[in-house]
């Protein structure tokens, strides 16, 4: 009796490693996603929009926290941008669909606006497109981003509203946070203070 009870273990401990030894592997993010580490960490950005169609125009500021979503699959971009009195908090997701082989970027925000886009790297620079209606008529963005140093990248938005030419809707600049604070030690100030000293 003994026996048979230590030979059925031995099978059920067997049943289990051929399990495990089957078990499908977990999934790994595309290596396109190395691309994204760009935007981890902290932002500062400045810009203004263009007066237009969809309102007087102005100025804005904001900053931009990514970070990794576990499993590294999604680059999360917490957001605040603030226009006068006006105050937008949002949530992003970047990400990279293999099958159709593009970027994918899913944001929400507090004024209850969504944004749905595919985006292509060329380069340093990153081009998201998207389209939606508006007030009747489909609007169709185009969001580019340039990187312009390990630290900094210029943004422009461009719309065309019911099939017309695109136009410049907004202009701005990112900086990472602490970005100049580093580098300025070895900009042109701390150059002339070396050279003083010889």
């Amino acid at each position: 009796m003994k026996r048979v009870s230590t030979l059925s273990f031995v099978a059920l401990m067997f049943s289990a490693m051929l399990a495990v030894a089957q078990a499908p592997s977990m999934p790994k993010p595309a290596p396109e996603l190395e691309k994204a580490k760009f935007f981890l960490g902290d932002w500062k950005m400045s810009g203004d929009i263009k007066p237009g169609p969809m309102g007087p125009g102005g100025t804005f500021t904001g900053t931009q926290h990514g970070q990794w979503m576990a499993g590294k699959f999604f680059v999360v971009l917490n957001s605040t941008t603030s226009m006068g009195p006006m105050k937008i908090t949002g949530t992003g997701y970047l990400g990279y669909n293999p099958e159709d082989k593009v970027y994918t970027y899913h944001e929400f925000s507090s004024d209850g606006e969504t944004v749905d886009a595919r985006g292509t790297v060329d380069g340093d620079t990153w081009t998201w497109t998207s389209e939606e209606k508006m007030q009747g008529k489909v609007m169709k963005g185009r969001f580019i981003e340039k990187i312009t140093s390990p630290t900094s990248y210029d943004i422009k938005f461009e719309a065309s509203v019911d099939g017309g030419e695109y136009v410049t809707v907004m202009e701005a600049k990112a900086t990472k946070a602490g970005a100049s604070a580093k580098t300025g030690a070895k900009g042109p100030a701390a150059v002339q203070k070396k050279e003083s000293k010889k």
